[in-house]
């Protein structure tokens, strides 16, 4: 909404505070996550991960299927790094007072709600209709 100052809608500080933790634990995994996957899809082929070195010729459905790991591994690493800025985003807005409001509409979103997505940017209205939208 690009609103200025804090929002009547977010949450004070103590109230955020749970937030606050569980945000950092999960930056904390996602961060860890991020980089075991491009280590793993980057840096290494099947063969290699499974120890095998040597320069012998492979079967073409090997390369077939060490491509299609890496480039699921490079799906999952891309979807944990969306995942780990929208974390991040809600850190911020935690630092600046906003954490708890809608962006959409302002208004507060339910703790039930950020107990199960902590770094959601939206209230369940504002993301049905969001979703509704994107569909149609």
């Amino acid at each position: 909404m690009g609103k200025t100052g804090p929002s009547k809608g977010a949450y004070k500080t103590e109230e955020a505070q749970p937030y606050l933790e569980r945000l950092r634990v999960l930056r904390a995994r996602l961060v860890g996550d991020a980089t075991h996957l491009a280590d793993g899809a980057l840096n290494r082929t099947g063969r290699e991960a499974a120890g095998d070195l040597s320069k012998m010729p492979i079967h073409m459905a090997d390369i077939g299927s060490d491509n299609y790991e890496q480039e699921f591994s490079l799906d999952l690493l891309a979807a944990e790094q969306a995942t780990l800025a929208e974390v991040d985003s809600a850190l911020a807005r935690i630092e600046s007072g906003e954490y708890g409001a809608c962006v959409e509409c302002g208004h507060r979103i339910k703790k039930s709600r950020l107990n199960a997505i902590p770094y959601t940017h939206y209230c369940i209205d504002c993301a049905t209709k969001r979703d509704e939208e994107s569909r149609g």
